[in-house]
């Protein structure tokens, strides 16, 4: 149960971390590219992030100690209910910016998504390979 507890921190962990290198790089991108310096869809996708992130690692530490078993069908939901909160974060910043500005949201808020889905996959699936091998 400890050693769920401490992935759970460290997923956390590595996602607020990963949440503010792609701020950073998204940022400079920016700059470079001289576009306006408008940060909101930088802090709209870094906030979709952590709270997706903090949420997936909370919900696999219960799920992890309560039904290991259903773990599958728990990544499963997961990337469906990201998915489907993405677009609703993209459908309410389109309502609220207007059609001007929902081309670069959209590519900020991208990066922030392919960060987090790849994050997502790359820890748990190191997870379960390292399970599996202590079940056996």
């Amino acid at each position: 149960m400890a050693d769920i507890k401490k992935l759970s921190i460290r997923y956390i962990m590595q996602g607020l971390c990963l949440v503010c290198i792609v701020a950073a790089g998204v940022y400079l991108v920016m700059l470079v590219m001289g576009v306006s310096r408008d940060i909101t869809p930088i802090i709209v996708g870094a906030a979709f992030a952590v709270v997706i992130e903090c949420a997936d690692a909370l919900i696999w530490r219960k799920v992890a100690e309560n039904a290991a078993d259903s773990l599958p069908t728990f990544y499963t939901a997961v990337s469906g209910f990201r998915m489907l909160l993405a677009i609703a974060t993209m459908f309410v910043y389109y309502l609220v910016a207007g059609s001007g500005h929902i081309l670069k949201f959209i590519l900020v808020f991208f990066a922030f998504y392919e960060a987090i889905l790849f994050h997502h996959s790359y820890f748990f699936s190191k997870v379960s390979n390292s399970l599996d091998k202590l079940k056996k």
